[in-house]
């Protein structure tokens, strides 16, 4: 390939910030879609999209699709990835063409990363993270979005996972970069650069908490801290056999942050309905942390009915509930998730459970003709001895393997069919729907476990949110200073929030703050010069490959560095595009023959004169 093509794809994206309108989105999102339809109007392999030697996505495709947003480059992306979103919904309503439409989908998604690729270091952050709209099927204008989450919200793994996102997704995690609110729900990602080698007074932020890493050490501590009550909130039931015995410091404390973990994930769900959509806003463990909440308010609820209740039976009843809820909660502790095997064993858990859906939808289906039939059976001798819950508990035994006694050779006979059917039938369904789950998850588990990290960094900055106040202490927040806030001036506001803050969040802030100001490596010249023993690659690149020597014995360098690697194969090129480039590379010796031998020719007509 010729050097000018890499000059051109190095110039893509470097055109000034510009602000298209929704409408204007949208008529970029159409003219990728007729390219994508004439780039591929037949069924393709996957793998000859993705490969990075594709000769389908080669780069003059690359150069094209980067000059067709015209003046409005930086949102060539974004665009693409909602026109991803298009095929994707289009392969999902026409069976017929499901493969053509979905490596249509895989090509925008492909190109994306290719055009991520060649932006310029310094435009890389306003590009991810600007916030575009687009016109939806009925004419309105849709919800802000950036092109760093709509791919998380597509779950586009080739684009998640190419350096590019990574290092905005990595640079937001460690706080080197923070998002800033600008007006009309407009961000941008905007370097962290405090003063160097400042003091640990100085470093005493507030904002560090709204820091994706910082998030997480506190809500692992906190959680630690919450299973605490909860073990001692059910470890000593008879303690409290008197119905009216009242709280205790394990449950206030339990129940106290069972009320602002639920008001944190209500709050936060809010806001991505509001401001995205409800597909953004509930994900798989946000469903679960809700039923969570639900039965930790529930034992709450039933807890305070059995003290408030005159009736002393009535009072016993709800407080053995209470604890019954309680005992039955299952605790998921999710916060460890940011280790790679621990997160990759989540990915697999959550897509075997979505995968579990289809088996109990066919269980549930066969089930209602199984439980009429047991009806019918019950009543064919003229009385109804059984009602639908013991039908319903006899077909949940069978279906544990518990063989039933005292039934009919009619009754055994359908018991024996349920067995069949569900047994070795829909649980060989199930466990082939688990394999293959987890195949699809551990065959790319780098790129799926980047994407959930993308997700679970995203998702702490994403919602609005000035000041952050982690669970529990969100609830000081609500309740003690946000009303204020129609009454005071911003300024005060603002000062009012960065007070509260320091005090309830000193000992976090300062360990955040001695980190940043003397423990960080990548940021202390301090601890930076107790690691200089350590060897560092050399960057001079020239002069590795042509080293001086001055040894009087010889010179490393007798051949040239590139007279040595013209014999390297070029891996960048599929096999076609070397050919090709062979034959252009002929073709131009070829022309400068003849062009040698009309001079030539020329000459000697002239010298024959």
């Amino acid at each position: 390939m010729a050097d000018g093509d890499y000059e051109e794809r190095a110039a893509l994206i470097e055109f000034p910030a510009s602000n298209p309108s929704a409408l204007t989105v949208s008529r970029i999102v159409k003219r990728l879609r007729a390219m994508v339809l004439d780039l591929i109007p037949i069924e393709i392999e996957e793998s000859s999209l993705i490969d990075s030697t594709s000769r389908i996505i080669t780069p003059a495709v690359i150069n094209a699709f980067g000059k067709a947003a015209g003046d409005f480059q930086e949102a060539l992306p974004f665009c693409l990835l909602r026109a991803r979103r298009t095929f994707e919904e289009e392969a999902q309503r026409n069976a017929a063409d499901y493969d053509e439409n979905m490596a249509r989908a895989i090509a925008c998604e492909v190109l994306a990363r290719k055009l991520v690729h060649v932006v310029s270091p310094e435009r890389l952050n306003h590009v991810m993270s600007k916030r575009f709209r687009y016109k939806t099927w009925d004419g309105d204008e849709s919800s802000a979005v950036s092109a760093l989450e709509t791919a998380i919200d597509q779950h586009c793994t080739i684009f998640l996972s190419s350096t590019e996102a990574q290092h905005v997704v990595q640079s937001l995690w460690n706080g080197d970069w923070v998002q800033k609110n600008n007006s009309e729900f407009d961000i941008e990602y905007v370097p962290y650069a405090p003063p160097n080698n400042r003091s640990w007074w100085q470093a005493l932020d507030p904002d560090r908490l709204s820091v994706p890493s910082y998030q997480n050490w506190l809500r692992v501590c906190f959680w630690i801290l919450f299973l605490v009550d909860f073990t001692q909130a059910v470890k000593q039931p008879l303690d409290r056999l008197d119905p009216k015995h009242q709280f205790d410091i394990w449950e206030i404390m339990l129940y106290t942050q069972a009320v602002a973990y639920t008001l944190e994930e209500i709050t936060k769900t809010y806001q991505n309905v509001r401001y995205y959509t409800w597909k953004a806003a509930f994900s798989f463990w946000v469903c679960v942390s809700l039923i969570t909440d639900a039965l930790l308010i529930s034992a709450f609820t039933y807890r305070v009915a059995g003290i408030a209740s005159p009736d002393q039976q009535v009072s016993l009843h709800y407080h053995l509930r209470s604890f019954q809820i309680l005992s039955f909660l299952l605790e998921l502790l999710t916060v460890v998730d940011g280790f790679k095997y621990i997160g990759t064993m989540q990915i697999c858990v959550s897509r075997m459970l979505k995968e579990s859906g289809i088996f109990f939808a066919l269980l549930a289906i066969i089930a209602v003709g199984f439980i009429q039939a047991m009806f019918a059976l019950d009543a064919a001798d003229g009385a109804n001895d059984q009602t639908s819950w013991d039908i319903i508990n006899l077909l949940l035994q069978a279906l544990l393997q518990l063989t039933p006694r005292g039934y009919s050779s009619f009754g055994l006979f359908l018991f024996y069919s349920w067995n069949v059917i569900t047994s070795i039938i829909l649980l060989n369904i199930l466990i082939s729907l688990f394999s293959s789950a987890y195949a699809e998850v551990t065959d790319h588990a780098e790129a799926e476990f980047l994407t959930f990290f993308a997700h679970k960094t995203i998702d702490m900055i994403r919602a609005p949110d000035n000041f952050v106040y982690p669970a529990p202490f969100n609830l000081i927040e609500t309740f003690l200073i946000i009303p204020w806030q129609p009454v005071l001036s911003r300024d005060v506001f603002t000062k009012i929030n960065r007070v509260v803050m320091t005090v309830l969040f000193f000992i976090p802030l300062s360990v955040i703050a001695l980190h940043e100001s003397h423990l960080n490596t990548r940021k202390s010249n301090l601890i930076r010069s107790l690691f200089n023993s350590i060897e560092q690659p050399e960057d001079d690149i020239d002069e590795a490959r042509d080293p001086p020597c001055d040894d009087p014995q010889g010179n490393i360098s007798t051949i040239p560095f590139e007279e040595i690697v013209a014999a390297f194969p070029n891996i960048t090129q599929s096999s076609e595009e070397s050919i090709l480039a062979q034959i252009a590379h002929l073709r131009d010796k070829l022309d400068y023959l003849i062009m040698r031998l009309d001079f030539d020719s020329k000459d000697k007509q002239n010298g024959e004169r």
